[in-house]
């Protein structure tokens, strides 16, 4: 009998697994100089540039969920703020003959597998049809050109997966840092759109019409050959925008009808021309994940109280915000970060009926298990944060008798009334800083900067509910993005920074609290703490040759 869908994504999860004895399967050895292209680019496409008009919408940071006074309307000032605070380039690295690109979306390695398209109709300045934005240069190409749109103005921004640029570095494990960089994505996309007033909504598609309706089934395009897995897209996920003056997105089967009678211009450039090998396992658990045909769980969100207010007491701005991100190589140990600040981080990540949680298409299926080690007046020790009231019951339950090593496990406003009540923040056991420094950074692949943080957590995944159909794993692995991405914001506008960590040991992660079987997993950790400046290194702006326009 054939493997289910179920069966594949569990077996490569389990395949994928770290462990103290051997990691997944990878490369070995690296040729930097061999690097699959950090750009996608699409030469004879015509090119439409964007404006850099990101400082024109600036609010502060902290307060999205006002609409701004002004109703902003799509047009190509706006969308060219919406894409470059979600997928544009946001400074410039060197150091010595060294020069990279970072951006506004967090990636695993700094790789980048995400590609973002454009469809839309009716917006003034930007052709009817399909676009890809190209964040090198802060320009739209123009793949699809069609007849004007007979169903009113509307827009919706499409993601795909280029899978081999992870897969270089990483492996086989790469089909998770890619799905993880797709909820980065999808979390910075919400807050560029809160920016301006408008809003997400995911789309339900199969993935055979996502990828007709982004260009990427075209045999042309994308020959079949025996390096074609370096060079085809992954059709991710459509998310369409409400703002004023949109009307609803077409539905599939007339999108797919309008864009047949289109004008196609350009082909894909190179991504890698001479790969060395390759993964069959990516391509089996990207098949069985794919979205087999029925329609989404609906997103229930408990009574959880208004976030509230930034203890940080300076102002700060969301696109400086979004543009300053970065992910910490070092953190300094000398230094703790307050309560309020801790508390307002895992306030951070509670999910609410606004952004960026009504992005997520699925269940709250994400918990956090946190490393404590220095917060101001909180004991270091391992805590657990269920994200709902369901986890909240049955998390600790599905934890190691409690006569064992967290005999002593407590409700956190047992002893700081400083805690707000509403967290169901859990103290699992007081275990001395030294001893956290080592469980912290050992299950972290042996990473300082898991251990010289403030804090650093594993996300514990719903994995046998998640999994129950393939596509739940993208999106157990999504949300664990999403929640990443939060992260990464509320850091920085903590002053501190954040560094979404990949590696990890899975199954030391789930012994250490008594975890047994597959009900729940590690599917990624994070840390957060005061950063250490490399001053070699220099920072230069993301378009030197084009300035910010505000006016």
């Amino acid at each position: 009998m054939p493997d289910t869908p179920q069966d594949v994504v569990r077996a490569y999860h389990a395949r994928t697994k770290h462990r103290f004895d051997a990691y997944a399967e990878g490369p070995g050895q690296l040729d930097w100089d061999a690097q699959p292209a950090a750009f996608r680019h699409y030469p004879g496409a015509p090119q439409l540039e964007l404006p850099l008009t990101g400082d024109r919408y600036e609010r502060p940071y902290g307060q999205l969920e006002k609409k701004p006074e002004n109703e902003i309307v799509p047009d190509l000032n706006s969308l060219g703020t919406l894409l470059e605070l979600s997928f544009g380039i946001s400074a410039w690295k060197s150091w010595g003959p060294n020069r990279w690109a970072l951006r506004c979306n967090p990636s695993s390695g700094n790789l980048h597998p995400v590609e973002a398209y454009v469809l839309s109709a009716g917006l003034p300045g930007i052709s009817d049809g399909l676009q890809h934005y190209d964040p090198e240069n802060h320009v739209l190409e123009g793949r699809a050109r069609t007849r004007p749109g007979q169903h009113g103005a509307w827009l919706a921004i499409g993601l795909s997966s280029i899978m081999w640029r992870e897969a270089w570095k990483y492996g086989e494990r790469a089909f998770r840092y890619c799905q993880l960089d797709v909820g980065h994505a999808v979390g910075v996309l919400a807050y560029a759109t809160a920016l301006l007033g408008w809003e997400i909504v995911p789309l339900f598609m199969t993935a055979d019409g996502l990828s007709h309706c982004l260009g990427l089934d075209r045999p042309d395009d994308f020959p079949p050959s025996r390096y074609a897995f370096t060079e085809t897209e992954e059709p991710e996920i459509l998310l369409a925008i409400r703002a004023p003056g949109l009307g609803e997105f077409p539905a599939g089967k007339v999108l797919s009808a309008w864009l047949d009678t289109a004008t196609w211009h350009g082909k894909p450039g190179r991504i890698d021309p001479s790969p060395g090998y390759r993964w069959p396992a990516i391509d089996q658990v990207a098949v069985a994940s794919r979205e087999a045909g029925t329609d989404n769980e609906v997103t229930l969100f408990a009574p959880v109280p208004v976030l509230g207010p930034h203890p940080n007491p300076r102002p700060v701005g969301t696109a400086e915000i979004i543009r300053q991100r970065r992910s910490g190589q070092r953190f300094d140990p000398r230094y703790a970060l307050t309560k309020p600040a801790f508390y307002r981080m895992l306030d951070a990540v509670l999910p609410r009926p606004h952004l960026p949680w009504l992005a997520q298409p699925g269940l709250t299926r994400i918990h956090l298990l946190l490393f404590v080690l220095r917060v101001d007046g909180l004991p270091s020790g391992l805590y657990l944060l269920p994200r709902t009231p369901a986890a909240g019951i049955d998390l600790p339950r599905a934890l190691m008798p409690a006569d064992q090593r967290f005999a002593t496990r407590r409700a956190v406003t047992d002893f700081d009334r400083e805690c707000p009540p509403h967290l169901g923040l859990i103290q699992l056991a007081e275990i001395g800083l030294q001893e956290m420094q080592r469980l912290a950074r050992s299950l972290s692949c042996h990473q300082d900067i898991a251990s010289t943080s403030a804090f650093s957590l594993g996300m514990l995944g719903e994995f046998d509910n998640a999994t129950a159909s393939g596509h739940g794993y993208r999106e157990l692995l999504r949300e664990a993005g999403l929640v990443g991405q939060v992260l990464y914001l509320e850091a920085e506008a903590a002053e501190l920074r954040g560094t979404g960590i990949g590696c990890f040991f899975d199954d030391p992660v789930h012994q250490l609290i008594g975890l047994a079987g597959q009900r729940y997993q590690s599917v990624y950790h994070f840390t957060i703490g005061t950063p250490i400046t490399d001053e070699r290194i220099e920072t230069g702006p993301p378009y030197p040759q084009r300035q910010q326009e505000t006016s």
